[in-house]
């Protein structure tokens, strides 16, 4: 478990052909540093360039996945974020260089923001029945950036991928799986197992195939996708440059309700 004052870590163990990634930062309910992303594409990498693993299983340790990013850590005055490489495994799939091999990802408790986008960009979501969801970034004053904007449109349809990025409310397990979001919930507790479960069952079939497979379905929306990755740049440079941007990292430091005034 990390302390006050870490940065938290990610860690990778495997099972068999299955790799066990697992995201430790528990004392902030996980909240990823720009450190821990690193490590994170780092561990997918490496998994996605061993052809003795077939399978990963990405989960975080403790009672919530993530309550986000470390926001000073991204984008106060000593921010650590740095680009991400175009060699290394980009954990939203947004980069040059995406995941040949099925991710399942696990969630439970508090999965806000990246959480979602990072879920998003697997292939398979389990659920325990105590995660909720929530797309809040509006609510700062900034705007998804790790891919919510077209993938809840993928998921769910235009209704209501704006129905939940526009409202910013928090919703439940039952209502991601409705969404399409999550393919199975089950008890708190058996999560984990669940997807390890679903793991080995995926292992038991051709992984070459598997991925042909999944590249062949990638090839299919990936023309949609580039061009809404193309308009994020735009997104940045039109929330940043603005008093409401100010305003929604100032609340947030202060944890009271922001009040935007449009400008």
């Amino acid at each position: 478990m990390s302390t006050e004052g870490q940065t938290g870590t990610v860690t990778m163990r495997t099972e068999g052909r299955i790799a066990v990634i697992t995201v430790e930062n528990e004392a902030k309910k996980n909240a990823y540093t720009p450190e821990m992303v690193e490590q994170l594409s780092a561990h997918l990498t490496a998994f996605d360039d061993d052809d003795e693993l077939w399978v990963a299983v990405f989960c975080s340790a403790g009672e919530h996945t993530t309550a986000g990013l470390d926001m000073a850590k991204f984008f106060g005055p000593e921010a650590t974020a740095r680009p991400q490489r175009d060699d290394m495994v980009d954990p939203f799939g947004l980069g040059a260089r995406r995941s040949r091999k099925p991710v399942i990802a696990v969630v439970q408790g508090i999965t806000y923001t990246v959480g979602i986008e990072m879920m998003l960009a697997a292939d398979i979501v389990v659920a325990a029945d105590t995660a909720r969801f929530q797309q809040l970034e509006s609510r700062r004053g900034i705007a998804p950036f790790g891919g919510a904007h077209f993938r809840y449109l993928t998921r769910t349809g235009w209704g209501n991928a704006m129905y939940h990025l526009m409202l910013c409310e928090e919703f439940d397990a039952h209502r991601a799986r409705e969404l399409g979001f999550v393919q199975e919930v089950v008890p708190h507790g058996q999560h984990i197992d669940r997807a390890l479960e679903l793991a080995g069952t995926i292992c038991t079939n051709a992984p070459i195939g598997i991925r042909a497979m999944k590249e062949a379905a990638r090839t299919f929306i990936d023309a949609t996708e580039q061009a809404a990755i193309a308009e994020i740049p735009r997104i940045q440079q039109q929330v940043f440059n603005t008093a409401d941007f100010q305003e929604g990292m100032q609340s947030f430091i202060e944890r009271r309700k922001a009040e935007f005034i449009g400008r």
